[in-house]
């Protein structure tokens, strides 16, 4: 299976213009989080993303309210949004948790969860499959640019528990790119420029 893994677009239309391109070559779509800023300009680039006709999973980030990203998403017709739940894709199960966690130090704008809250959206993680979250696990590829890990204790443990394929994040910029693994699982932060992931 191939999927186009992309995060923290930021309202960048013309990395959007570029993904929608780059979707023609793939099985399935993945975007984790922030298309907006601070909950303004969504629309910029999910009007452009509901070109993609490939399925389609995304989450809200920390810019953007699940309610806000589903009503973006609205013209985008294989796009699903997942936030503390999943559905099944070419039968690859997903399970998607958005937002930032656990809680930013950006104040009230920011889309956050501790950790008890994330614990209780990742419960029904299926085994293996693909995990979506805003969020990396703690540390993989959650590393700021004073090097402190940013990421989700909790995450990281949903993550060593149901072992998924592939582990889809964003979030953290200065780590955009990057992929490591915990255990069997490939986790990849993906960015706004997109990276083209086959898992057999």
């Amino acid at each position: 299976m191939k999927y186009l893994c992309f995060s923290d677009l930021h309202c960048d239309k013309s990395a959007a213009e570029k993904l929608v391109t780059m979707s023609e070559d793939v099985d399935i779509v993945i975007g984790a989080g922030d298309f907006a800023n601070q909950h303004r300009g969504i629309s910029d680039t999910l009007d452009i993303l509901a070109a993609i006709r490939k399925p389609s999973v995304i989450v809200p980030g920390n810019g953007e309210t699940v309610e806000e990203l589903k009503q973006a998403a609205a013209s985008w017709e294989t796009a699903t949004v997942l936030h503390g739940d999943g559905c099944e894709l070419a039968g690859v199960p997903f399970w998607g948790v958005g937002g930032g966690i656990p809680v930013t130090p950006f104040g009230d704008w920011s889309y956050d969860f501790d950790e008890d809250q994330a614990a209780a959206m990742l419960k029904g993680c299926p085994e293996g499959g693909v995990l979506v979250v805003h969020s990396p696990p703690i540390n993989s590829v959650d590393h700021d640019t004073g090097g402190r890990v940013r990421g989700s204790q909790t995450i990281r443990d949903v993550v060593e528990a149901r072992k998924p394929d592939l582990v889809v994040c964003g979030h953290i910029h200065s780590d955009w790119g990057k992929q490591v693994r915990i255990g069997s699982s490939l986790v990849l932060n993906a960015g706004p420029s997109g990276v083209v992931i086959e898992i057999p």
